[in-house]
């Protein structure tokens, strides 16, 4: 049985019968189409006719008539028979040409609330944005986070517990990975799946040798996620092989991994003056499976596995994320939502003394009244001198919760 998202439905809702464009995005198999098709089976059971629901699929070939803004216009009003309002669905519009001008046509002239999907983040670049500022909201959907994988299972009948976090750590949430049990399976999967992004997202018909590269520079960064991201020792690394390239194509492939939601890159917070600093990203995957797929063995331990984990959630959640910055060192992230923020520090296990010193002490210059956390997968709550240590499994469950100030 198919999941019912309501973590997304929650801040789509609102926006149901509003002519502001619904922009639904986020990496391809992630689950755009499902969360669609749960929208429109909400609006039938709120009393909207079928007939005024209209759906299109622009990866389906019963539509491949459809190639730009004059062939959607004219779809899309030949389906129209009356003053009432109709809701579009548009799955994957960034094969159509020019679809802004379409969009823009249709939410000056039509009685009509638009809900469109795609897979790169140009989505909301370039003469859409000029056409439409103000007129669009977006949803950046996730893979399954490790609270949907519960509920997945209980809804397909299928035994839950928390150790499979550490399943979750290695494969993450794809939701066709979920129909496969053995783990070569999941990886021949994930694997297919990386390969299909960058062909029909990224590199599309390029020669061969660039597609070579870009897997190689593109892999190295999903297995670095976490880590200070340096261009320079990735060029090192690529001529111990003897190969070579050049600073601006590294820069290149980073920007277009972004585009197709491979990685986020999380910006600097200055803690002591409070501004985001423009410079110096580090990168994280959208889902962890895509970050096995390039390694050899997991190590559980590797701090930067549950950073990621916990970034992804937080992202979900509708907060903006940053780094933090400080005088002396780095806290993991600054959490903000609706004006107000919550520091976090994120490790493996605090079993040593040096470890709390170092997860705790993070925390000793900042004069910033927000709330500060310690996050591991200890079951034993170590909070002290106002810093509260949360369990990350019952924090990605839902159990307990941040406050912000």
């Amino acid at each position: 049985m198919k999941l019912k998202r309501e973590t997304y439905l929650e801040q789509i809702r609102p926006y149901y019968d509003s002519d502001i464009i619904k922009v639904i995005t986020g990496v391809r198999r992630c689950g755009k189409s499902i969360l669609l098709d749960t929208i429109r089976e909400e609006l039938i059971e709120n009393g909207i006719k079928e007939d005024h629901i209209i759906y299109i699929n622009f990866e389906d070939l019963d539509f491949d008539y459809i190639v730009d803004a004059s062939d959607l216009n004219k779809e899309i009003k030949s389906r129209i028979t009356d003053n009432d309002k109709y809701y579009i669905f548009l799955d994957e519009i960034q094969h159509i040409e020019s679809f802004e001008k379409a969009l823009a046509s249709f939410r000056a002239t039509l009685n009509v609330s638009l809900f469109v999907t795609g897979s790169n983040s140009t989505l909301l670049s370039g003469e859409l944005s000029t056409l439409l500022t103000g007129r669009t909201v977006e949803f950046e959907i996730f893979p399954f986070s490790f609270y949907e994988m519960k509920r997945y299972y209980e809804l397909n009948n299928r035994e839950f517990s928390d150790n499979l976090f550490f399943n979750y750590l290695k494969w993450g949430g794809f939701p066709l990975r979920f129909d496969y049990s053995d783990e070569t399976s999941v990886h021949r999967y994930l694997s297919n799946l990386y390969e299909s992004i960058v062909n029909r997202d990224i590199v599309g018909k390029t020669k061969s040798a660039d597609k070579k590269a870009f897997m190689d520079i593109s892999l190295y960064i999903l297995a670095n996620a976490g880590k200070e991201l340096s261009i320079d020792n990735i060029i090192e690394t690529y001529k111990k092989e003897n190969k070579e390239i050049a600073k601006r194509t590294v820069y290149n492939y980073l920007e277009r991994m972004k585009k197709a939601y491979l990685i986020h890159g999380v910006g600097r917070y200055n803690i002591v003056g409070k501004s985001a600093l423009s410079n110096r990203e580090k990168q994280y995957a959208i889902d962890m499976g895509f970050r096995t797929i390039n390694t050899n063995t997991i190590n559980y331990e590797d701090t930067f596995y549950l950073e990621n984990v916990v970034y992804n959630e937080l992202l979900s959640r509708g907060y903006t994320v940053f780094a933090g910055k400080t005088h002396k060192g780095e806290i993991d992230f600054v959490a903000i939502k609706n004006g107000k923020k919550c520091f976090l520090q994120v490790t493996y296990l605090l079993a040593s003394e040096k470890t709390i010193q170092r997860e705790f002490g993070a925390y000793s210059n900042i004069t910033d009244a927000s709330p500060k956390y310690v996050m591991s997968l200890d079951k034993i709550d170590m909070s002290h001198d106002g810093i509260i240590h949360i369990n990350i499994v019952d924090f990605l469950l839902r159990r307990v919760d941040l406050i912000l100030t």
